[in-house]
């Protein structure tokens, strides 16, 4: 989930621009290798007896689709490695590129392990894994995130939308904090209000690949301006890719500034479409009630340019919103259904813990039997604690759920035992090697603003076409688990100036492998990423000549091969030194030298105006006048 990503539908019809045959050619060539791969351990499972038994300690139990870095921590190599290899078996890889199930058999294979795939969800004729058919799609209800600074009025807006929609009159008001909210309109249509306890959760969610929400209301009071939390907002929006409708709230206030706001917010990229830009505003009072019916009104316009569907008719799949364990009730989890439907009775998993679902409540408190998509709904009856933002799925029997979990606690042990994945300048400088980053990913948090401000623009001084620091969020305080958070999904480094981690901020950091750089001096940072980004570049690749020697004469030995009597003319040739042999100016071989003597005796290297013999490893084409000319390729370090 990048912010890079649009809704634009790509053109199906693209112009061919590679010859079909070698299209074909190299798919025939991948798929023998492969096919390759699959006899060769087919033979060996069958040869049995005469086998000895492949250690356990070979055997890589692993989920389809690991990426390359991935693969490479488990057999304990270097990416390169494996990228050297799967190329070789006629795959293009990346070190961040997923490998299919028969990419990871061949490549484990090269290097002598066997895979023992583990599914993620179970097999697939226990559970529907196929793309939903256009006949079963139906639209569903947006899911949105309201997401704003302290005291801007959030919460006033939720609690107004909840208070007047038409359904909360039914039978009291709200009862139960499950994370989320469904609203009916009057027209009969829904929308689902996520309500999650700050920005962190919303960020633990896109760190574990779930895209809870379809867009975020972004509140913004028109008395206060931009602010830290604002901003927080906008960068967790912007990297998750999802639209902003902006909510200019306190309009009612004698000192509002709507104008003002809207200026400020396209200082930070969320510009408005009065400015020409593509984010719809709606100024409100969430106090008084003013265009809160617009701004759900423009809630579902935007969500009918996203044509949000879903197939109601398969197992419910969706996201763990909250945990918690009551008294009486055991573990409580709060999900929205994205997908399906989920039945009480159902069994389910997410992430390492299962369950059947021994009841449902909505957020009134009421027993719900039945959860379409985009419904919020608190479950009861789970063996484990799952964690906000897992992946739920539901399945046919219990049974099927916790051998499920099982394996991917067994997965989960053994790759964190294999290696646990660190992003670090290492890692970073691996990536750029394979063309993988080009940007170096920083959260920048510091003492004062000031001393923000001149870190951010020294920071932005540095780089070049090829590498560059991108700054996804700077703010003065203290380094938080949001910000650990956000890091860990976005695959940055915090640099904290004058500031440390809190006790918790810095347990996150090592669970998810973050690295936080601590300076007291501006000109460190600089200095040390500047060299960050300098080990970044790909060396400039020099030829030097050194030295050039004349045949003078050839001699054919039945023991040494030919070896030619030459004259050093320039320079000096020495023994280890790689050679090209020219002939007529034109170079005919390129090598490196077999022998090189003076007299009988050998030597390392021979200088100007000095004979010697020399054989070339090879090469037994020699000729009177060809001249062999030494030289070394030097790797000079870039500079930015």
């Amino acid at each position: 989930m990048g912010g890079g990503r649009g809704f634009k539908r790509r053109d199906r019809k693209k112009k061919k621009s590679v010859d079909d045959k070698l299209v074909l050619e190299s798919v025939r060539k991948t798929l023998a290798s492969l096919d390759t791969g699959s006899r060769r351990r087919h033979r060996r499972r069958e040869d049995g007896e005469g086998e000895v038994a492949v250690e356990e300690s070979k055997v890589l139990k692993t989920t389809e689709f690991v990426t390359v870095a991935e693969l490479a921590n488990m057999m304990e190599v270097k990416p390169q490695e494996v990228i050297t290899v799967a190329m070789r078996l006629g795959m293009m890889a990346t070190i961040n590129k997923r490998l299919d199930k028969d990419s990871i058999q061949a490549v484990a294979d090269e290097f002598g392990y066997g895979v023992e795939f583990v599914s993620e969800l179970g097999s697939e004729a226990e559970i529907e894994t196929e793309e939903a058919g256009e006949e079963h799609l139906t639209t569903r209800a947006p899911v949105v995130t309201v997401m704003g600074h302290v005291d801007h009025g959030k919460t006033s807006l939720l609690d107004y939308i909840r208070k007047t929609n038409v359904i909360a009159g039914e039978s009291g008001g709200i009862t139960q904090h499950i994370g989320a909210y469904d609203v009916e309109l009057p027209g009969g249509r829904k929308i689902c209000f996520l309500d999650t306890p700050g920005h962190e959760a919303f960020t633990a969610m896109r760190a574990r690949g779930a895209q809870a929400t379809d867009l975020v209301v972004l509140v913004v009071a028109a008395d206060g301006g931009v602010m830290p939390q604002t901003i927080e907002a906008i960068d967790h929006a912007k990297a998750a890719g999802v639209p902003i409708v902006v909510a200019i709230n306190k309009i009612d206030l004698p000192t509002a500034d709507p104008m003002r706001i809207k200026t400020d917010l396209s200082n930070h990229g969320v510009i408005v479409e009065e400015f020409g830009g593509k984010n719809v505003s709606v100024e409100i009072s969430a106090k008084k009630g003013t265009n809160i019916d617009k701004l759900l009104e423009m809630i579902l316009l935007v969500a009918d340019l996203l044509d949000l569907k879903a197939d109601a008719t398969r197992r419910a799949r969706g996201v763990v919103l909250e945990t918690r364990v009551e008294r009486g009730r055991g573990v409580v989890a709060s999900v929205l259904v994205q997908s399906g439907t989920l039945r009480a009775g159902d069994a389910f998993i997410a992430g390492q813990q299962y369950g059947r679902a021994r009841a449902m409540f909505d957020e009134r408190g009421r027993t719900v039997p039945v959860a379409g998509p985009s419904t919020p709904v608190e479950v009861l009856g789970w063996a484990g604690t799952p964690a906000a933002g897992d992946l739920f799925q539901a399945f046919a029997e219990e049974r099927e759920a916790r051998e499920v979990a099982a394996r991917r606690q067994a997965v989960l042990r053994e790759q964190e035992f294999r290696a646990a994945k660190t992003i670090s300048f290492t890692d970073l400088h691996a990536q750029i090697a394979q063309g993988e980053v080009s940007e170096l990913k920083l959260v920048l948090k510091g003492d004062v603003d000031g001393s923000v401000e001149a870190l951010s623009e020294s920071l932005g001084k540095i780089g070049s076409s090829e590498v560059q620091v991108r700054i996804i969020r700077q703010a003065v305080g203290q380094i938080t688990e949001s910000d650990v958070l956000l890091a860990a999904a976005s695959g940055a480094i915090i640099v904290g100036f004058h500031v440390r981690p809190d006790a918790r901020a810095r347990e996150l950091a090592a669970r998810e492998h973050v690295e936080i750089r601590l300076y007291e001096v501006i000109y460190k940072v600089v200095e040390e990423l500047k060299s960050a980004l300098e080990g970044m570049l790909k060396p400039e690749i020099r030829e030097v000549v050194l030295g050039a020697a004349e045949v003078r004469q050839v001699f054919k030995l039945s023991k040494s091969g030919t070896i030619a009597g030459s004259m050093v003319t320039s320079g000096t040739v020495p023994r280890t030194a790689k050679v090209r042999l020219l002939r007529d100016g034109t170079t005919v071989w390129n090598g490196r030298i077999g022998s090189l003597r003076r007299f009988k005796d050998d030597v390392k290297e021979v200088t100007t105006g000095f004979e010697c013999g020399i054989s070339l490893e090879g090469m037994n084409d020699l000729k009177v006048g060809d001249v062999i000319e030494a030289y070394t390729i030097e790797e000079l370090a870039r500079t930015l």
